[in-house]
């Protein structure tokens, strides 16, 4: 199971966050999105130093599909450069791994 991942992204807003997640989740890229909203971010952005509202969608997949799910959070993006990370899943409950296995096959 060790080629499960988390996918972390951030939205603008939660409208975007719950789009892009019925998107990949609907196309199978993903078994699963949640959306986590109210996220305060301070991150420098074109020489400034912006401090904003945005919304956490984490995905749930296999390592084969974080290439295309990737591709598709940018087409689907409002930000120029969004941010879309993979950390590895390394345990967990076996039946749920199993589970996200399952539905990116």
């Amino acid at each position: 199971m060790t080629n499960l991942h988390f996918v972390y992204c951030t939205c603008s807003n939660k409208e975007e966050a719950q789009k892009i997640a019925r998107d990949c989740v609907g196309k199978r890229l993903a078994a699963c999105a949640n959306i986590i909203d109210g996220m305060e971010s301070v991150y420098w952005w074109e020489e400034k130093l912006i401090e904003d509202k945005e919304t956490v969608l984490i995905f749930k997949t296999h390592e084969n599909r974080i290439l295309e799910l990737t591709e598709n959070i940018k087409k689907l993006h409002s930000y120029k450069v969004p941010c879309v990370i993979s950390l590895p899943i390394v345990g967990g409950n076996h039946d749920y791994l199993k589970w996200i296995l399952s539905e990116t096959k």
